[in-house]
C-alpha cells in the first residue's frame, strides 16, 4: 500500500497511463505549465513534454471537439474542463459528435477520449462552479460516466476510462482532492459499470457515490449505535450503473435510500428508485427516499452551502423514516 492524497492518485493513473501508451495525451486549461487548477496535473508536462501534454485557449468546445477528432484518428486524449458546470460550452462536441459517432459511422469508429471535470460544492465558490451536472451526461447513449469516492477508485476507474474504447466522463468531487488514503501497489482497473459494497448491512440499503460516500458511511455508524445495520453502495459508475448490486442488497434489507450532492429533481436518486420499483417493488417495505439537494443553485456563503449540502443528520433522518 502507498498512502497518497486524491488528486494525486489521479496523477499517478495518467503518468501510468501515459507511460504505458504513447497515444495518450492529455491538454486542456492550464493543464501544463501550472499543473492544473487543483495540480492535479503538476509534473506532467516535464515528465512528457509539450507534445502531450498541452495548454489550450479558454475554449471548452475548442478542447471537447479537438478530442473527439483526436480520439477518431487514434490518439486517446485526457481532456478536463476546469469546472462542470463549462461543460454547458461543450454538450455540442459531447453529445452529438462524442457520443455518436460509432452509430453515425457503423461501428467504424471508435473515440477513446475521456473529459475529467470537478463538480460539487465545499469551496464556496458559488452558483457557477459548485453544481453537479452528471446526470445531464448520463441521460445520453453513447457516453458513460463515472465518479470515484475512494483513492484506489480515483486511480483504477481513471485507468480504465482512458482504456476503454468509448468516451468516459471522469467526474472529481473537488471536496475530495485533499483526502488522503491507501493505493495497492498491483492497482490496475476498476471495472466500468461494478459498484462496491462500502459497509455490508441488514436493515436498509443505502445508495450513493462521490463525496457523499464518507457522509453515508458516517451516518451508518451513526445508526449502528441505534441498533440499525445499512448497507451502503457506492455506486462508482453512474453509466452504466450496477442495478443489480442494487437489487441484490434491497432483496436483502427491504428499504432504499439514496443520496447525492445533486439536486433532488430529475437526479440520479429519481432513476436509482423508478428502477428499483419497477424491477424490485416486491422486496420494498417502505416508499424508498432520496436525499439530495434542494432546487436552487448552489449557494456562496459557506453557512448557506452547509445546508444545500446533504448533510448527515439528513441521511440519518432519511434511514430512521423507512424504519417508522
Amino acid at each position: 500500500m502507498t498512502e497518497l492524497r486524491f488528486a494525486h492518485a489521479i496523477n499517478r493513473a495518467l503518468t501510468d497511463s501515459m507511460e504505458a501508451d504513447e497515444n495518450v495525451v492529455t491538454f486542456g486549461e492550464d493543464v501544463a505549465k501550472p499543473g492544473g487548477p487543483f495540480g492535479v496535473t503538476k509534473g506532467l508536462l516535464d515528465k512528457f513534454g509539450s507534445s502531450r501534454v498541452r495548454d489550450t485557449p479558454i475554449s471548452e468546445a475548442a478542447i471537447t471537439g479537438t478530442a473527439v477528432g483526436a480520439a477518431m484518428s487514434g490518439l486517446k486524449p485526457v481532456v478536463e474542463i476546469m469546472f462542470i458546470d463549462f461543460i454547458t460550452l461543450a454538450m455540442d462536441a459531447l453529445v452529438n459528435q462524442a457520443a455518436k459517432a460509432r452509430f453515425m459511422f457503423g461501428g467504424q469508429f471508435s473515440v477513446p477520449m475521456v473529459v475529467r471535470t470537478p463538480h460539487g460544492g465545499g469551496v464556496g465558490a458559488g452558483p457557477q462552479h459548485s453544481q453537479c451536472l452528471e446526470v445531464w451526461l448520463a441521460h445520453v447513449p453513447g457516453l458513460k460516466v463515472v465518479c470515484p469516492s475512494t483513492i484506489a477508485d480515483a486511480y483504477g476507474l481513471l485507468r480504465a476510462a482512458i482504456n476503454d474504447p468509448d468516451p468516459v466522463i471522469y467526474v472529481e468531487n473537488k471536496s475530495l482532492y485533499a483526502m488522503k488514503g491507501e493505493l495497492p501497489e498491483a492497482m490496475s482497473t476498476t471495472e466500468i459499470g461494478k459498484a462496491s459494497i462500502a459497509r455490508k448491512g441488514n436493515d436498509v440499503t443505502l445508495v450513493t457515490y462521490g463525496a457523499m460516500r464518507s457522509r453515508s458511511l458516517e451516518a451508518a455508524n451513526l445508526l449502528a449505535s441505534e441498533g440499525v445495520s445499512v448497507e451502503v453502495i457506492d455506486l462508482r459508475s453512474i453509466q452504466p450503473w450496477d442495478e443489480q448490486m442494487v437489487l441484490d442488497s434491497l432483496s436483502r434489507t427491504h428499504r432504499l435510500v439514496v443520496c447525492h450532492e445533486a439536486v433532488e429533481a430529475y437526479g440520479v436518486g429519481a432513476e436509482i428508485i423508478a428502477r428499483m420499483v419497477d424491477i424490485g417493488f416486491d422486496s420494498l417495505d417502505a416508499p424508498p427516499l432520496r436525499v439530495a439537494a434542494p432546487f436552487m443553485p448552489p449557494p456562496y456563503a459557506p453557512s448557506l452551502e452547509n445546508e444545500f449540502v446533504p448533510s448527515i443528520t439528513k441521511i440519518v433522518e432519511a434511514v430512521r423514516l423507512t424504519l417508522a
